[in-house]
């Protein structure tokens, strides 16, 4: 999956409606509310519809991904170090792109996403391209059942995923129950606190941090170039880093960096200038994580 709030991404929006039923006492207060609306439906719904326009559009450049591009930063790839025949099991992988890129560094891949069109698509890709990579259709939070138990040496997880969960413990607890002792997770994500600023020039706070209600949106395009979309409505959840960081803790890993990074991958807010490889505030301003990565190890 690709960054989140509305429209995909987690900026140039304006605010979803909270849905009542939660406040800021945490994770289970979250999960309650999630409960009240068919939040995995719609966004289902909501992602097999972006799978289509996704596949046509200049944003994923299918062509120059077959061509030999790749979808990793640069940094990804120094922090995850290397992967050569590790194998490495990519949570919310939408249409493979990412997962094939890991492929091409070296990796044995398995690729896992709700969305059977995505999953449709990143099965054809890696069928184009000759790449050995198995890519399987279920819930991230039903992945163990759905992998048949197996386990990896690496759990990737890319920009734009979490937004998409109402639980971090339970997330926590799959990736552990993925990880062979010794493996590790990496994850790159957007940074919460990039998300509460205003969207025009990211001076100001205006939303809240610690709000964790289901925020439901309708909004008729995806992230990319492209036509509307057919089902608009979706349901993101706000995470404070230290609500994943302590979840991972408590499913037994152990935490080996977190950095915060202050460029993003996209355009966040419009004052973001884009230079040295990455979106950047000006220079002189004072800057604001927008990006964080994490590895956390299960202990052998």
């Amino acid at each position: 999956m690709r960054p989140g709030r509305r429209g995909g991404y987690a900026s140039g929006v304006t605010d979803g409606d909270a849905v009542d039923g939660a406040d800021v006492a945490g994770t289970a207060d979250a999960v309650g509310a999630a409960g009240a609306i068919d939040w995995r439906g719609l966004n289902r719904a909501n992602w097999d519809d972006r799978a289509r326009v996704h596949l046509a559009s200049e944003f994923y450049n299918l062509d120059g991904f077959r061509a030999g591009g790749s979808w990793l930063r640069p940094f990804e790839a120094a922090e995850a170090g290397d992967v050569t025949g590790k194998r490495l099991v990519h949570l919310q992988c939408h249409l493979g792109t990412d997962t094939l890129s890991w492929a091409r560094n070296g990796a044995l891949v398995t690729g896992l996403d709700f969305s059977a069109p995505a999953i449709e698509a990143a099965r054809s890709l890696a069928t184009s391209l000759g790449i050995d990579a198995t890519f399987v259709t279920a819930d991230v939070y039903d992945a163990v059942t759905a992998l048949g138990g197996r386990r990896f040496d690496v759990v990737y997880t890319g920009i734009g995923a979490l937004v998409w969960l109402p639980d971090m413990p339970r997330w926590a607890a799959v990736v552990a129950a993925l990880l062979e002792p010794g493996g590790f997770l990496y994850l790159v994500e957007g940074h919460p606190f990039a998300q509460v600023l205003d969207d025009d020039q990211g001076t100001r706070v205006a939303r809240d941090y610690f709000d964790d209600r289901p925020q439901v949106e309708d909004y008729p395009f995806t992230y990319t170039d492209g036509p509307p979309l057919e089902h608009p409505r979706s349901v993101q959840f706000q995470h404070p880093i230290g609500r994943i960081v302590t979840a991972l803790a408590d499913a037994g890993l152990r935490i080996d960096f977190l950095r915060e990074h202050d460029f993003d991958t996209f355009q966040r807010y419009a004052s973001l200038e884009r230079r040295d490889g990455g979106y950047r505030f000006p220079p002189g301003r004072p800057r604001v994580p927008l990006l964080f990565s994490l590895r956390a190890t299960r202990p052998a």
